[in-house]
């Protein structure tokens, strides 16, 4: 009985072995180069004067060990708060799915004819590198301070992203079905209706619940510029040196999004 022959490992060719050495060796310069101005020499300093962070740990995490103290906050208000800042990511999210489906569509290569898939590509581009902040200043000079700016900052970036993913999803779809749909003498609409859109659908709704958790996060930070929720009393408890006040406030944060994140997760295994 002989030994079968062990087939030798591939070799990589010599270019792209170059390659390989030209990107990471570039990362690695990136790196070296960004030290200085990136300012990690202060690293140091997170281990030198304990003494400013030591108390602001023991405000901030004084309501945690003083009950009467965790007991007098005005907890209905920080509830209240996120419960609104939730309410904003969950429609901000929904309106960014209504908006990205028909966009992550038309930026698929594989559905859609260059001359629109590269336009359609560009704009999530730009869509996506503008600040979530400038988008929320925008919305809120043109309806005002509150929840509303902030549910249309929260569409504006979340649509981009999710636009861009499900383009992504969509050029990753088996050929097979969209071609038996194809063969029955569908046309283009219906090849994406039963051909695209089952494949892809589970994939969509996996994505849409994480940027929803993203979404709850961020709109904590569009609170602190007048739109909305409870990055307004966490900024205001900020500023006043509260900070008793803003550790009771980001463990309702903490909680909030935790919740999200484990329905997020039980909803995802049973798509997926």
């Amino acid at each position: 009985m002989t030994d079968a022959t062990i087939p030798a490992p591939p070799r990589r060719s010599a270019s792209a072995l170059a390659f390989d050495i030209l990107l990471w060796g570039g990362l690695l310069a990136i790196l070296v180069i960004s030290f200085r101005p990136a300012e990690i020499d202060k690293f140091p300093q997170l281990f030198g004067d304990t003494e400013r962070t030591s108390g602001f740990a023991r405000q901030f995490f004084a309501p945690f060990g003083d009950p009467k103290l965790f007991l007098s906050m005005d907890w209905p208000l920080f509830i209240g708060k996120m419960w609104q800042t939730i309410q904003m990511a969950l429609w901000g999210t929904a309106l960014a799915v209504i908006v990205a489906i028909p966009l992550g569509l038309l930026g698929a290569r594989n559905i859609t004819p260059w001359w629109i898939q590269q336009p359609v590509r560009r704009l999530l581009d730009m869509v996506r590198s503008i600040p979530d902040l400038v988008v929320a200043l925008i919305f809120i000079t043109a309806v005002g301070l509150g929840p509303f700016a902030g549910v249309m900052s929260i569409m504006f970036n979340t649509g981009g992203v999710l636009a861009k993913l499900f383009a992504e999803a969509v050029e990753s779809i088996d050929k097979g079905p969209v071609e038996g749909v194809r063969a029955t003498g569908a046309g283009r609409l219906q090849e994406v209706v039963w051909g695209v859109i089952p494949q892809v659908a589970p994939l969509w709704t996996s994505y849409a619940l994480y940027r929803f958790e993203s979404s709850s996060r961020a709109a904590t930070v569009l609170g602190i510029i007048g739109a909305g929720g409870i990055g307004q009393i966490l900024f205001d408890s900020i500023n006043a040196f509260q900070f008793d006040q803003t550790g009771c406030i980001v463990l309702v944060i903490v909680v909030a999004v935790s919740m999200i994140d484990l329905l997020s997760q039980i909803i995802r295994s049973r798509l997926l």
